[in-house]
């Protein structure tokens, strides 16, 4: 009965999203001991298969950094492997992200986490794909970041987990 509109509304193509992963989507990727494991792999299928536009930033593979060399190698190769675009800090960035820890959004000792949400609204990203529970994937980050981002001419950014996003058989 739905054959043939699968990723299509209206007689229209949808446009591909654009995703910010943040650093827990490359730990989850080789850790098949956490649950959201078999997600964050079928995620990173989905961006091989065209589903989606794939970014995430040096705040991303700084904090990747810090990993035992050979787990940071094989979080490192998923970036090439997927060809998930590395973006770059701005000033516009730090202010943005300053002003999520200024505004409460986010603690005050948050400051890659307020990075990771300011580098993807700056860029017009659509989502946000984390498993960071604690400051990142929250009703009050979503809201309130998204309520200062329209105040300041921003889209609202998307921010969910891959369970929420990744095609169910």
């Amino acid at each position: 009965m739905f054959a043939g509109i699968r990723g299509r509304l209206g007689g229209r193509e949808l446009r591909r999203q654009k995703i910010y992963l943040e650093t827990t989507m490359f730990n989850y990727y080789f850790d098949a001991e956490r649950d959201a494991h078999a997600d964050t792999v079928r995620l990173f299928e989905e961006i091989r298969q065209g589903k989606y536009w794939a970014y995430t930033s040096k705040y991303t593979t700084e904090e990747l950094s810090r990993a035992p060399e050979e787990k940071f190698l094989k979080m490192m190769g998923l970036i090439e492997q997927y060809d998930v675009v590395v973006l770059e800090p701005s000033d516009e960035v730090a202010k943005l992200g300053a002003l999520y820890q200024e505004q409460d959004i986010l603690p005050k000792r948050s400051t890659v986490d307020a990075l990771h949400i300011a580098v993807a609204t700056v860029n017009d990203l659509d989502m946000i794909l984390s498993l960071n529970f604690e400051h990142i994937v929250r009703k009050k980050t979503v809201e309130l970041a998204g309520a200062l981002n329209r105040s300041l001419g921003y889209r609202s950014i998307e921010i969910c987990s891959p369970m929420e996003v990744v095609e169910r058989e």
